[in-house]
C-alpha cells in the first residue's frame, strides 16, 4: 500500500534535460539535475514512460511495454567502460539546446551505441554472466522483443499484421530458424536493453542516496504495432486475422464533440484473468525495478473504459465496458514486494475508479489549472497528488495569459477576477503565484512541470493533445536557465510550506 509523507517534486522527461548529446541521456549530466532536485529540497522527480517510442517520437506509443529507449543510454559512461573511444563521437552533430531533433539524433546516435555492442561482445567474463543473468530474468519478453525488432527490420518497418503469415502468426518452424540466422542482431538488441537497464540503476542508486525518489509512467494501453500485441494476441480483442475489432478512446464531451479515438487495442480482461494478470505483473514488476513510484496513464480504464468500433473515426459509436481492475489491483500487490501507484484518475469515468483508488490507498491526481476554471472552484482534496499542469496542458504562463486574452475579447474578466481572488498572490508572476498555492495546500504531494518553475510560455509546452509533429515531445531545458536564485527560492518555500 501507498504511504506518501507530504512532500514535494518536478516533472520533467528525461528527453528534455540538457547535455551535449543532442538529448537527455543517462549519466553525469543526470546527476547534476539530481544534485539540483536535492539543493530544492525536492523529494520526487516524475518523468514520461522510458519506453522505445514507436511514432512520432510519442513516449505513449511504442513498440514494447518492457524494452527501454536506447536514446536515452549515456555516452559518456559507455566511454568511462571502454565500450568506445571519444573520437568515435566524432564529430558531434550541431544540436539544439532548445528542441530535440530526433532523427537526427537516431542516425548519428546508433551506429555508435552499436559500435559500444560489438566491444561489449568482446567483454571479460564477469560482464558477460551479468548480461546472461538480466537476459534469463527477464525472458519473459527480451526474447520475443529482439526477434519482433529484427522481423521489424527484415519487413522495412511495415506493422506486424501486414507480415507473411509465418512470420504474423509465430510460426515455431519459422521463428525457430530467424532465431538462428539472426542470432547476432537478436543479441545486439538485447545487449542495448541491459546497457540502458545497468545505466538506470546506477542512476536510480544516485537519486535515492540524494534523498530523491523517481516517479515513472506506464501508459494503460499497449501500442498495437508492438512486441506484446503481436506475442500475445489472445490477450486482446482482436480477430482471426490479428486485426483489431475495437479500439480505445474517449466519449464525447464539451472538448471534443465527436469524442476521441486512440487507436490501442482493447484488453480481453477476461484473458488476463485466466492467467492471474500474469502479463501485467511481469510488466510492472519489471518497471518498479527502475523507479520508486508508478503512475497510471489513464487510471479510469482500471474501472470502465470505452470502447469504439475498430473502423470508427470517431468516438460516437463507442460503448462503456467494465474492467477487471480491482482484480487486477489485487495481483499486483499479491505478485509485487514494495509496489507504490499513483493514479492518473482524470476524466468522466472518475467516480468509477475512485471504490478502487480508496479499498488500495492509491492517491489520484488534480490539476490547478483544470480546478482554477471551474466556477464552483473545489477544495485540494490532501489524498491528491496536485500538478499546477501537466505534460499535455498548457504552461501555467500561457494558460494564464490566454484566460487575460479571452476576457478582452469578450469584455469579460470575471474567470481572471475569480483566479486572482483564489490564489491572492503577486500576478507579475502567475507561475509563482500557482506553485506557492500548491505549496500551501493540504495536498500531500506537490508536482511542478519544469516549465512553471522556469516561467516559460509557449515555447515550453510539452505536448498538445489529438496533434501530431516536431512541436511535441521534442522541448529541451537549457542548463543555464536553472540559477542560484531559483534553487533558493524553491528550496526556501519547500521548507516554509514544511514539505522538506
Amino acid at each position: 500500500m501507498n504511504n506518501f509523507s507530504r512532500s514535494s517534486g518536478v516533472l520533467i522527461h528525461i528527453t528534455s534535460l540538457p547535455g551535449p548529446y543532442g538529448v537527455g541521456e543517462i549519466g553525469s549530466h543526470i546527476k547534476w539535475f539530481i544534485d539540483i532536485l536535492a539543493k530544492m529540497n525536492q523529494k520526487y522527480w516524475q518523468f514520461l514512460p522510458t519506453n522505445y517510442p514507436e511514432n512520432y517520437n510519442s513516449p505513449y506509443d511504442t513498440n514494447s511495454a518492457f524494452a527501454q529507449n536506447p536514446m536515452l543510454i549515456g555516452l559518456d559512461d559507455l566511454i568511462d567502460k571502454g565500450l568506445i573511444q571519444k573520437e568515435d563521437l566524432k564529430p558531434v552533430p550541431k544540436f539544439s539546446d532548445t528542441k530535440v531533433d530526433f532523427e537526427k539524433l537516431t542516425k548519428w546516435k546508433m551506429p555508435i551505441l552499436l559500435k559500444a555492442v560489438s566491444a561489449f561482445l568482446k567483454s571479460g567474463e564477469i560482464e558477460f554472466q551479468k548480461f546472461e543473468k538480466f537476459c534469463s530474468k527477464n525472458s519473459f519478453w527480451l526474447e520475443d522483443y529482439a526477434v519482433f525488432m529484427v522481423l521489424k527490420e527484415i519487413n522495412k518497418n511495415r506493422s506486424w499484421a501486414n507480415w507473411d503469415l509465418p512470420q504474423k502468426n509465430l510460426d515455431p518452424v519459422h521463428i525457430t530458424m530467424i532465431k538462428k540466422k539472426e542470432s547476432e542482431r537478436i543479441q545486439k538488441i538485447k545487449i542495448l536493453q541491459y546497457l540502458f537497464f545497468s545505466q538506470w540503476k546506477k542512476l536510480k542508486s544516485y537519486a535515492n542516496s540524494k534523498g530523491v525518489a523517481l516517479i515513472g509512467d506506464i501508459p494503460i494501453y499497449v501500442s498495437y504495432n508492438s512486441a506484446d500485441v503481436w506475442k500475445n494476441k489472445n490477450l486482446f480483442k482482436l480477430n482471426m486475422d490479428g486485426e483489431m475489432i475495437f479500439q480505445s478512446g474517449c466519449p464525447p464531451d464539451s472538448f471534443m464533440k465527436t469524442g476521441q479515438v486512440w487507436g490501442h487495442p482493447i484488453y480481453d480482461w477476461e484473458k488476463h484473468l485466466d492467467t492471474n494478470f500474469e502479463w501485467w505483473c511481469q510488466r510492472m514488476r519489471y518497471l518498479n525495478q527502475l523507479v520508486d513510484v508508478i503512475r497510471i496513464d489513464h487510471f479510469n480504464g482500471f474501472a470502465k473504459y470505452w470502447e469504439i468500433p475498430a473502423e470508427d473515426t470517431t468516438g460516437l459509436r463507442g460503448k462503456w465496458k467494465s474492467s477487471l481492475g480491482e482484480l487486477l489491483l489485487k495481483a499486483l500487490y499479491d505478485n509485487i514486494k514494495n509496489i507504490n501507484l499513483i493514479a492518473e484518475d482524470l476524466g468522466e469515468a472518475a467516480k468509477d475508479a475512485a471504490a478502487i483508488m480508496e479499498k488500495y490507498n492509491i492517491p489520484g491526481m488534480q490539476v490547478l489549472q483544470f480546478l482554477l476554471e471551474d466556477e464552483s472552484f473545489q477544495n485540494i482534496n490532501g489524498n491528491k497528488i496536485l500538478y499546477t499542469g501537466t505534460h499535455d496542458n498548457e504552461t501555467s504562463v500561457q494558460w494564464f495569459q490566454n484566460i487575460i486574452k479571452e476576457g478582452m475579447k469578450k469584455n469579460i474578466n470575471e474567470k481572471e477576477k475569480r483566479i486572482k481572488f483564489i490564489l491572492g498572490k503577486d500576478f507579475n508572476n502567475i507561475h509563482w503565484s500557482m506553485i506557492s498555492f500548491c505549496m500551501d495546500s493540504s495536498a500531500s504531494i506537490v508536482i511542478f512541470p519544469m516549465q512553471d518553475l522556469l516561467g516559460l510560455g509557449p515555447e515550453g509546452r510539452m505536448n498538445t493533445p489529438g496533434t501530431v509533429g516536431d512541436q511535441n515531445w521534442t522541448w529541451r531545458m537549457e542548463r543555464d536557465s536553472i540559477n542560484e536564485k531559483l534553487i533558493n527560492r524553491m528550496s526556501d518555500l519547500t521548507k516554509e510550506t514544511f514539505r522538506s
